[in-house]
Order: C-alpha cells, then structure tokens, then sequence
C-alpha cells in the first residue's frame, strides 16, 4: 500500500474549493426546491427541470395573462371615475374633516373638479370627460374606488404597488406571477415592462430581489426615450454570428453535461443554463414582435399612432398585446413623460387634460383589440397610479399626493365588467367602503391567476416572503 502525502497549502486549497462547492450546490438546491413547491411539485420533480417552463395553478384560473397600464404619478380619482357632488357644492370651503397626520404638502380649502361627469352604458357608471374613448368601455371596467395604501411618497408608493412593500427592496409582482406560473413561450421573457420609469424605485419596480434571477422583468427601453427607440440592450451581438454563437452554446451545454455526469443531476444550475438559450433565442424572435410595421393602418389608427398626441404610448399598447399574444404572461405598459406626468401639484387642467388626452384612445383601442381577438376573456387588465389626488386644493389649482383614498381599474380576466367596487367618502379623501388595500388588490390578481397568495411564498432568510406579506384579502364580490 503506497503512502500518500500531501502539503498543508494543497489540502486548504482542495478542501477549500471543496467546501464552496458544497455551500454552492447548498443554495442552488434550496432555489431549487422553493420553485418546485411553487409549482406545486415534490421536491426533485421534472416540473423543476427547466424553471421557465409553464407551471400549473393552484387552481382554476380565471385570467391566463396580466397587462398593468401604469399612469406614473397619480391621477386623481375624484376627476377620472369618482364624482363626488359634494364636493362640486362645497368648493373653496375648508375641508369638515380631519386630515392625515402626515401629509406630502401644505393643503388649502376644497377644490372641485374642473371636468364634468357623465354616465355610459347599460350599467350607467358615471366617467369624466377625460377619458370619452375609456368611456365606451364602462361596461367591461371594474372601478375599484376604494383602494388605499400608507405612503405618501412616490418612492414608496411606488414600491408598495409594484413589491408589496415600501421598506425593504421584494420581488416585484411580475416576478411573483412569473415564479408561480412560468412562462407560456420559450423564445420570449415571461415578464417584460416597456418603458418603465427610472425614478422612485427604479429597477426595483420589476426586481426579482431574492427570487431566481429568471422572475426579473426585462426592460424595453425607458421613460426618457420614445416608445419608436425602445428596445432591449445588447440584442444584437456584433461580435458573433448566430452560428457563432450556436456552437459556442453547444460547447457550454456539452461542457455541463459533462459537468453534471460526476455531480448529478442540478436542476437549479440546468435552469440557469436555460437562460443563454432563452437570449439566443430573443435574438430573432423579440425585434419581430416589437415590429408594428406589420399591423395594418386601421388596427394603428385604432391604437392612436397615427395621431402625435397619441403615438408614444398607443405604440406602447399595442405592442403590448403582441406579447401577450406570443405569450408573454406579465406585460407592463408605463405612461410617463419623464416630467410631472401625472403628478400635478399645480396646473391640474393642463396637465390632467394633457395626460389623458395621450393616453384615453390608446387605452381604449387596446381594450378594443383584446375584446375583437377574444383575448379580453383571459386577459385581466389592470389601470390605476401609485396614489390618488386630494379633493383639497395644493395652490389655487393642484392636488396633492391622497394614499389614503384612491381608483384603479380591472377589466377582463374573470372580473365583473359595469361595476363600481368600493367607495371614499363625501369628499374624496378616505376610503370607506369595502376597503381594498393595496395587499387586497395583490391577493385579487393572484386569485384571478389561480394563484392563492398565501400558498405562493419563498423562503429566504429564515422566514417565508409572499407579495402580501401577512396580508391579503381577496375581493370576492368582484368576481364575475
């Protein structure tokens, strides 16, 4: 028997290479059992296998996809789709009410909304005159009137409504809908965001945080440019053909499965790999679908695109449904002009007027689209900003940030169309009636996904995270 010796420098080097090895393959493994318990599977299951592939609901879905039409800013909800009379009779009076503790600004006497209200369709629901176009959809719309969060800001406001949360940086809602349910395409992301804002949180709004890497949103462009410019960095590879880079993918894979003969399988490390094949893949797929040359000159006219007013954020919709259609399962259309936006302190008239003007007939062309394409059924449409707008007057004509009371609205995707959910009270200011934080609204698109909220979770840090954290209420009364 031979005598096998070994200085002390290579015995740490190996052990120490050894030791990271198993750290590593450690939390790969526990990345890997959080997802197949997303996906409802047994640790060591082939749901696991390729982390991108579709996963199953927890139950019955109502709602297949998501589009999040996200007005920046706030627009206020006493001058969209909550008319309060009251407050038209008390203008200029000081407001018979406590206000919050903490407020954004210095607020005035109450202030009426300049715009008149006037009731559409069969359910009669009353709509400004802002949004004529959004209007004649008044009967698909599920108004939620009685949103609230708790900051004032937009920073966290904005954190709130996209992560759950406006302390500590979470998975995005995108990447929580992306880790439960997957992806149906494989030559696409499951969650893209067109021209996202990159204030007041930023790259957070459509993190994945501590969720695998393949939950994160992928960015097509930004606020600051054109919706006509936008497009995904580096999706050209100038330095490699697309031959070049297959038998350079080819020679990574062969490598790992060479790899992964000694060590086993490594469903989490093999989920990963899947990510170069997915780039590969965007190469030809993703500028196709962003290609609107294609689309007839009505089905443009439809989305606004002809119009200058209109053009920016009705391309931005309409390329929109082209990846839901390919089946991208979270998309997020962001309406920012890189300015105020929506955030009117003072000029209320021109900015809302503005605002809405640019995006009432894009909005409405999409919904259009969807309902003509029999898309609307299983596509759940969400509308609505980080906050409302206070029926008290910021200047002699502004609003200020209103967590505490606020509107958005759903459409499609198992929701009930022609109803108005919720209340504020006389004036604007609080909700009141059948309350709907922003956990609740959360709960609700998940349940409408199939999703139950407090099943999907991830444990990272000792403790289980959701998108609700300890909250949650599904609105079951604005199920159709």
């Amino acid at each position: 028997m031979s005598n096998f010796t070994t200085s002390r420098r290579e015995l740490l080097k190996s052990s120490a290479v050894g030791f990271g090895h198993l750290a590593f393959a450690s939390l790969l493994a526990q990345e890997a059992g959080a997802v197949e318990a997303a996906a409802g599977s047994k640790p060591g299951a082939s749901a696991a296998r390729n982390p991108l592939q579709a996963k199953s609901p927890h139950f019955a879905p109502r709602a297949k996809r998501i589009v999040f039409l996200f007005m920046k800013g706030g627009p206020s909800h006493v001058d969209t789709f909550d008319p309060k009379p009251q407050l038209d009779r008390d203008h200029g009076k000081a407001p018979p009410f406590d206000l919050p503790k903490v407020t954004f600004a210095k607020q005035g006497n109450l202030l009426k909304s300049p715009w008149k209200f006037k009731q559409y369709g069969q359910s009669g629901l009353p709509v400004s005159e802002l949004f004529p176009n959004v209007a004649k959809h008044v009967d698909d719309l599920c108004i939620l009137r009685s949103v609230h969060g708790t900051n004032p800001a937009h920073g966290g406001a904005l954190l709130k409504l996209h992560t759950g949360s406006d302390q500590f940086v979470r998975p995005s809602m995108g990447s929580w809908v992306t880790y439960g349910l997957g992806t149906e395409n494989q030559n696409l992301p499951a969650f893209v965001t067109i021209c996202p804002t990159l204030a007041h949180g930023g790259v957070n709004n459509w993190g994945a945080a501590f969720l695998p890497a393949y939950c994160q949103g992928t960015p097509i462009g930004n606020a600051s440019i054109s919706a006509k410019q936008a497009a995904v960095k580096f999706i050209h590879n100038d330095r490699l053909d697309a031959a070049a880079q297959r038998r350079q993918l080819d020679l990574i894979a062969a490598m790992n499965r060479d790899h992964l003969a000694s060590t086993g399988p490594d469903q989490a490390l093999e989920g990963r790999l899947n990510s170069f094949e997915l780039a590969y893949r965007m190469q030809s797929v993703l500028p196709e679908v962003q290609d609107l040359s294609g689309e007839t000159q009505a089905m443009q006219s439809l989305y606004g695109i002809d119009d200058p007013i209109t053009e920016n954020f009705g391309r931005q919709c309409l390329m929109a449904r082209r990846f839901l259609e390919n089946g991208v399962r979270f998309v997020q259309v962001t309406h920012s002009d890189g300015e105020v936006q929506w955030d009117q302190h003072g000029n209320l008239y021109q900015g809302h007027t503005k605002n809405a003007a640019e995006v009432d007939k894009p909005i409405a062309g999409f919904l259009t689209d969807l309902k003509a394409r029999g898309m609307l059924a299983d596509t759940l449409v969400l509308w609505g900003g980080e906050f409302g707008r206070t029926p008290t007057a910021q200047g002699t004509d502004g609003r200020d940030h209103n967590p505490h009371g606020f509107t958005m609205w759903l459409a499609g995707g198992g929701v009930k169309g022609g109803l108005a959910y919720g209340a504020t009270d006389d004036y604007g200011y609080y909700a009141v009636e059948n309350k709907m934080h922003v956990h609740d609204l959360h709960a609700t698109i998940l349940h409408l996904l199939g999703l139950n909220h407090e099943r999907l979770t991830y444990r990272y840090a000792g403790r289980d995270f959701r998108l609700t954290d300890v909250a949650g209420r599904v609105a079951t009364d604005i199920l159709a």
